[in-house]
Formats: C-alpha cells, structure tokens, sequence
C-alpha cells in the first residue's frame, strides 16, 4: 500500500512594534515590561537617542534582557532568539547587526536605564489574602546578601571587586555581592543594591549594605533578619521605619530580663529600644529516627505576647529561608552557574539590574497566575516552567499583547502561556523535613561542618519547642534606662586598632605579616588572612610581597 501524507500550513499573526523596534520584545514577559515604559525610563535616563538608528535604544533594552534568559548563549545567538518568530512576519524587516554593533549598543544604553526598570517594576506582589504572604495582618519580608554571582576575572573587574582568597588560595572568579529585600510569600524583590567583597567604599559589611534598603519599608511589614543583623543601631533604624522586626541574636549577646511574660518570652531593652526576647530549644525528630537540636534567641518589637505568642513567632521565623529560595532561582536557575559577561564595572552593573528585572517580571506573571486559583501558597508555582515557557514565548515573539489586533473583539488572555504552564505544573504542598548540608566546594567554610543532620532528606515526625525564660535582672543597672548623653565604657582595642598602632610607630616601612604575629602574639595564618583582608578593604596598604604600611602615613 503506498505510504500516503498530507502537509499542513499553520498560520498565526505576530503583533510587534512597527519598523526597525520590532526585534525589541520579550515575548509574553512584554506584558509587564510594555514599550511605552521602556520609552519613559529611557527619557528619563537622558539615553534615548535623539536619532533613529538601526538598533534604537529601546530595542538595546530588550536585548539586554534576552540576554538573561540565555546566558549560555553569545551575542548574535541571542539576537537570533529574539528575531527567530518575526522571520516569516511579512513586512517586517529584521536588522543583523555584528556583535561588536550589539556590544557597542550595551555600552551606549549603560546601567542607568536598566536600573530604573528594576526600580519601577520592584515592590511587593501578593494580596493581604493570598495565603503565605502574611502573618497578623503584617507582610513578611526578609534582608539578607548574596556573595556568589561570579563576573569575569578582568583587570577592570579585579580593581574594584578585589580577589576572594580561601585557606587554599584565591578564588577563580571575583563575585560579585548582592543585598536584597524579599517578599517572603512570593520571593518578590522590593528592592536591591549591589556591592563588591573588595570594595573599598565600606559596602562589604551586610549592614552598611541594607541601610540603603531601609526607605523600602513601611508600616504594616514584619522584616526577618539572621544573626548577621544583630546591631543595635541597624535595628533601632529598622524601627524607625514603622516596620516591626524579627531577627535572631547572636548567641554572644546577653540582654537584661525586665519583665517575663506567661508564654515564655521575657521584655528587654537594646540600647533604648523596647524589644521582647524569646529563648527556646528547637528539636525535631524524623521519620528515620533521627534527630538535630538547636537554639534560637529571637529578638522582636512585637511586645504584646496575647496577639503574638512566642511559639508562633518561632515558627514564623523558618520564613525568613524564602529568601534562600529565591537566590537560588536567581543564581542557580536563571544563570546555571555561568559567568557573567561583562569585563568591567558598569557591563556589570548593568547585567545585574536586568538579570533582578527579569526575575522580577517572572514573579509577576507567576503571582498573577496563582491568585487565580485561591487558597493556593504562591510557593507552589515552579520558577524553572515560567522561565521555561517565557524562553518559548521570546522564541515565537508569542503573546506580545494582550490579545491580537486583527480581532479586537476577542477576550483578553490575562492569564497568558506562562501563567497556564505554572498553573499546569504546581508543585505539591511544602512538606516538613530536614536533611544534611551537601557541601561541593573544597573551599567552602562549611567543610568540616558536622550538625548531626542525616545524609538524605528526612520527614519531621514530631517538632517540640521548650522555652527558656532567665530570671529578672533586678539590679539597678538594669532597671535603669541609658543615659544618651553619658559617653560609653571605652572598647577594649580589636587587633585592627593593635595593628594599626604598631604601625604608627614606624609609618614609612613596611611591616611583614610574620613580625606583626610575632609582636601581637598571634598565629601567622590568622594575622596574613586578616592582613589581605585590610588591605583589599582599604584600611591599609601592601607595601610589596608580604609587607604592609598605612595609607596615609603620619
């Protein structure tokens, strides 16, 4: 019998922008990144170009944000994905520029405009309702910094990073820091700063980072912070904002018992700010019969206990690993490991501020997908399928607008490809289970790190909590509130202040590493770790190989 077959033409309408701004989309994730705010932001940035080009500057924009959704792929690769559905789009006439035409094009947009796009599309997403989003009627958000994103190891990009050096020498690539403020519920970004390891403007420290975040707070937010946090000052300043805190407290830090309270907790005060404190070991059991303790120190300025019971609050603090979450879709998802690709300060700027746009255009379409189906945790939408069918869509040049212009009167898609396939592959509800900390890198710190976990992920049977309260301090320095005004007990000096004024006492030489351990009494690894470390900070000078100086000898 002959084979037999029939040859089938499918048909579609491709809506873009007119004329040379066709190839400037992002497939579907154009709904929430529109043409006409691309033109404003770039208007505002002084970057639009007062003549048309072949690549104008609001299609530049586009391409740099294709380029992290494809961060394996090269310029001109790039540039084919985004050109790929408008081939066969009749009278639509697509440019094929070089890739030094498309890396003069990055150069020419700079940081700016991609930073303003993040500004404009950040902020949180979630309704009050949305489940998982609040907790007492306040939304959860959480502070915390990522150090691993790498960037090229240029020379540009060494001068203002510095070099990372572990106890088996320095790192491949100079990584970048990255602080960020995030929804909880939704692993949304309300806000971002970027910094460097071995920036000498004193953005290294994760405080001095997240001050420049704090103006995105607002009453009726509920900030959980790690022990990083633990500052007096910084919390005081979280405070001040009208938003209430949860952080967890170094286990150094010993605050007065005013009052104690029925559910355990117990009032105190940091440096004149009013703040409940709750001391509780934590132990789980797992279905294998193991089992792992902890102990947290919780610091709140949540005071009612009635409305807020301190069990409550421990348990709530377990969201502040949302965070975690979204670093990894950030790092691990969206970039697969890769390299940046921007040898010097601003590509990399640049490159960062689309890569947390385009993260932030994923949750948008994600969260507006979910709240359609209520009583549904925004937790459940899989990051890796948006990212995947928003790959598709650019491909296509799919879902650009709302609904097609040769038929107007057809219903608007809201809810779109991308929303459909997160919709189609919810993740099944969060389940209660530990596992052990799988450590990859042989210089990590966590290396010899031994929590007793087990080696593979254990469901949690049973989760008790046993407070402990310490007994009023009755003592009049306690009861008493500080005196402002009074000058503080001197500080004992810290190696640095020791270092510095040994030093002094000779500025115009320089000092090795082995006689400052020698005359402070201290391990020569511990003293030349401490030393680089300084010196990449700015606090002193490598003189030569191994030697050292102030900067600005007296």
């Amino acid at each position: 019998m002959p084979s037999q077959h029939v040859t089938v033409t499918f048909t579609r309408a491709v809506t873009v922008a007119a004329g040379v701004f066709a190839p400037g989309h992002l497939g579907e994730l154009t709904r929430y990144l529109p043409f006409e705010l691309v033109d404003d932001v770039l208007e505002q940035t002084r970057t639009v170009q007062r003549r048309l080009r072949v690549l104008p500057s609001r299609v530049g924009v586009y391409f740099v944000l294709a380029l992290g959704l494809f961060p394996q792929l090269g310029y001109a690769r790039v540039w084919a994905k985004l050109v790929a559905g408008l081939t066969a789009a009749p009278n639509v006439a697509v440019a094929h520029p070089s890739e030094k035409a498309l890396r003069d094009l990055r150069r020419r947009l700079g940081p700016a405009p991609l930073r303003a796009l993040f500004e404009v599309v950040a902020g949180p997403l979630a309704q009050p309702r949305t489940p998982g989003t609040c907790f007492a009627g306040m939304r959860t958000v959480a502070f915390d910094g990522l150090n691993s994103i790498k960037v090229p190891d240029t020379d540009r990009n060494r001068s203002w990073m510095g070099r990372i050096r572990y106890r088996m020498g320095f790192a491949g690539y100079p990584t970048l820091r990255l602080m960020c403020l995030v929804e909880t519920g939704t692993r949304a970004l309300l806000g971002a700063v970027i910094g460097a390891p071995g920036d000498h403007s004193g953005d290294r420290d994760e405080a001095t980072l997240a001050r420049r975040l704090l103006a995105r707070l607002a009453p009726g937010m509920l900030v959980l912070l790690d022990r990083g946090f633990d500052s007096a000052a910084f919390l005081t300043a979280v405070h001040a904002t009208g938003a209430h805190l949860l952080a967890r407290a170094r286990s150094g830090r010993i605050p007065p018992v005013l009052q104690q309270f029925p559910d355990g907790s117990y009032l105190s005060e940091l440096d004149g700010l009013a703040v409940r404190i709750i001391e509780a070991d934590l132990r789980m059991h797992g279905g294998d019969g193991t089992q792992i303790a902890d102990r947290y120190r919780l610091i709140t300025t949540l005071l009612d206990h009635r409305r807020h019971p301190a069990a409550a609050l421990i348990r709530l603090y377990h969201e502040r690993w949302e965070i975690e979450t979204a670093y990894l879709a950030l790092r691990h998802t969206m970039l697969d490991g890769h390299v940046l690709r921007s040898g010097d300060r601003p590509g990399v700027e640049q490159e960062v501020w689309a890569l947390l746009t385009l993260y932030q255009l994923l949750r948008m379409a994600m969260t507006a997908a979910i709240e359609t189906r209520p009583a549904t945790n925004p937790d459940r939408a899989s990051f890796t399928t948006a990212l995947q069918a928003a790959r598709d869509q650019l491909i296509t040049a799919a879902g650009i607008c709302p609904h097609p212009d040769t038929d107007p009167a057809e219903p608007v898609d809201l809810l779109g490809a991308i929303g459909r396939a997160a919709l189609a592959t919810l993740l099944p509800a969060r389940r209660a289970r530990f596992s052990a900390r799988t450590v990859k890198c042989g210089t990590s710190r966590y290396l010899h790190c031994d929590d007793g976990r087990p080696t593979t992920s254990t469901a949690i049977t049973t989760f008790e909590i046993c407070m402990h309260t310490p007994p009023v301090d009755l003592s009049p320095r306690a009861r008493r509130p500080r005196d402002r005004n009074k000058p503080r007990t001197p500080r004992p000096p810290t190696r640095r202040d020791r270092v510095t004024a040994l030093l002094r006492t000779d500025p115009r030489r320089g000092w090795s590493g082995t006689e400052l351990a020698e005359k402070l009494q201290v391990k020569p690894h511990n003293m030349l770790t401490q030393l680089a470390e300084w010196s990449r900070l700015g606090f002193i000078t490598r003189t030569n190989t191994g030697t050292y100086a102030l900067d600005t000898p007296l």
